[in-house]
């Protein structure tokens, strides 16, 4: 497959609806211009009706800016063959299709790909896609750092800096299927098999802190005129902001994760701080009350496997009475180390034995097998790499600096 940014426009657009220009503005200061990825139809439509598009059109050129964004990939206004020329022309001044850039893009043996991205302000984020036999999965980003603190969890040493819009957060969506070249090309349909399948919200920060802009960018995600992807194929994965778990499930309606991690609210005060706002017993009937909650789409426990811990036959006995009566399956998820972190991962015979008790209680409990540990992609390591990377940097720059001011004066 082709990049479908790099569509000729070689077919001369038919039947095209010529918009009155008079009222446009003609001059777009620098940065001022609006990106319309991550904008529900009605706030396009909107937006086109104040550029100047006529109300009686604005609703149809929504649908073709969607189908043109989303489900052939554009970058750009000049590819859209059936927008006149000088709409296009219109459009480019003032508005951009532009993605979160990419700064690195690293590959691990095992065929995971991290991309660091540059949104708007020169933050950074980082999202990994996940290649398996059966799926594709990529996990996703929605704030700039985090504030939780989880003391498991390296990307919890990095300060929230702020959250994601919408856009930042399909756009990461739409930056891997770059990547992976399946945007279809021009007058050919989607393949069938979609290298990307599968959503996760498990990057960094906290979706449930970013509600309202999470709910947006899956919304396109789920729209089947938009990245077409099923509700049941996206994973949200909260570290339990309670008030906002039943919201999430009436306004999202994907499939929801707890990152558990501990079955006594002493434990879990440490290792997820946020659990002495919403402890163990408000979160799990959170759970039992989740919409949709069944057999059929039940709620993903995550656990993380710390050496003398967390990971005791007494704790997975707790564990299978706390979830009693949730429709659930538990991910032991081996601890992935990280310089200076303060717990050792569980040893293979002690994860075996948990699971075994576990599985005895009627509850799947695959062990996830650590990916993209060689890039520092891997669960709780994102970032790290490169802000390690980054102060080393500035260090050998300051001492450098400094060592250069001592000779002088000497």
């Amino acid at each position: 497959m082709t990049s479908a940014a790099a569509h000729p426009e070689s077919r001369p657009a038919t039947g095209v609806i010529q918009p009155d220009f008079a009222t446009l503005p003609r001059k777009v200061e620098a940065g001022a211009k609006t990106s319309l990825l991550g904008l529900s139809r009605e706030e396009m439509r909107e937006a086109l009706i104040a550029a100047g598009t006529p109300e009686r059109q604005a609703k149809m050129r929504v649908g073709q800016l969607w189908s043109w964004i989303y489900q052939r990939g554009l970058t750009d206004f000049a590819g859209m063959t059936n927008l006149s020329k000088d709409f296009r022309g219109q459009l480019a001044e003032t508005f951009t299709l532009a993605r979160p850039a990419i700064v690195t893009r690293q590959i691990s043996q095992d065929g995971t790909r991290k991309y660091l991205l540059r949104i708007a302000g020169g933050h950074e984020v980082e999202a990994v896609y996940i290649p398996e036999e059966d799926r594709g999965t990529l996990c996703v980003s929605s704030q700039v750092g985090c504030t939780l603190t989880c003391s498991f969890c390296h990307t919890g040493t990095q300060k929230l800096v702020r959250n994601l819009t919408a856009g930042e957060i399909v756009g990461q969506i739409m930056v891997c299927r770059d990547d992976l070249g399946e945007w279809p090309e021009l007058g050919k349909p989607p393949s069938e098999k979609r290298l990307l399948s599968n959503i996760v919200l498990m990057g960094m920060g906290e979706p449930l802190y970013n509600t309202d802009a999470v709910r947006d960018a899956m919304k396109i995600a789920m729209d089947g005129e938009g990245l077409s992807l099923s509700r049941r194929r996206i994973t949200l994965s909260t570290s339990g902001v309670v008030p906002e778990i039943i919201r999430a499930g009436e306004e999202i309606g994907c499939m929801l994760a707890i990152s558990l991690h501990a079955t006594t609210d002493e434990v879990r005060n440490t290792l997820v701080p946020i659990n002495k706002k919403w402890p163990l017993a408000e979160l799990l009937d959170a759970c039992r009350n989740y919409p949709r909650l069944s057999n059929a789409e039940r709620i993903t426990f995550e656990y993380v496997m710390l050496k003398g811990v967390n990971d005791s036959d007494e704790d997975a006995k707790r564990l299978v009475k706390l979830i009693a009566g949730i429709p659930a399956k538990i991910n032991l998820i081996p601890f992935n180390p990280w310089p200076g972190a303060p717990y050792e991962r569980s040893d293979w015979e002690r994860i075996e034995a948990f699971a075994e008790i576990v599985n005895r209680a009627g509850y799947a409990s695959p062990v996830r097998t650590p990916r993209g540990q060689d890039i520092m992609a891997a669960c709780g390591q994102l970032k790290s790499a490169t802000e390690r990377a980054r102060k080393s940097r500035a260090q050998i720059a300051a001492e450098t600096t400094g060592e250069t001011a001592g000779e002088a004066a000497g």
